[in-house]
C-alpha cells in the first residue's frame, strides 16, 4: 500500500509540473467528445478521451503485472 501512494504521489507530482505542455495536448478535444453548448447550461461528454485513457491505462497496467 505504501508502494502504490508512493507512486500517486510521484504520478501527480509529474502532472503538475508538466501541465503547461500537457494542456496544449489534444486530449479532451477528440473526434467523439460531445459539447453541448447553449445559453445556462454546457454539458460536455468525452466518449472518445475516455476511451483512449482506458486503452492507455489498461495497457499500462497489463505492462506493470507482466
Amino acid at each position: 500500500m505504501q508502494k502504490t501512494l508512493i507512486i500517486i504521489g510521484i504520478t501527480i507530482a509529474a502532472i503538475g509540473l508538466f501541465w503547461p505542455w500537457l494542456a496544449k495536448l489534444p486530449i479532451g478535444r477528440l473526434p467523439g467528445d460531445i459539447l453541448i453548448d447553449r445559453p445556462g447550461m454546457k454539458v460536455y461528454i468525452p466518449i472518445t478521451t475516455m476511451i483512449v485513457v482506458s486503452i492507455v491505462l489498461s495497457l499500462i497496467m497489463w505492462i506493470f503485472r507482466k
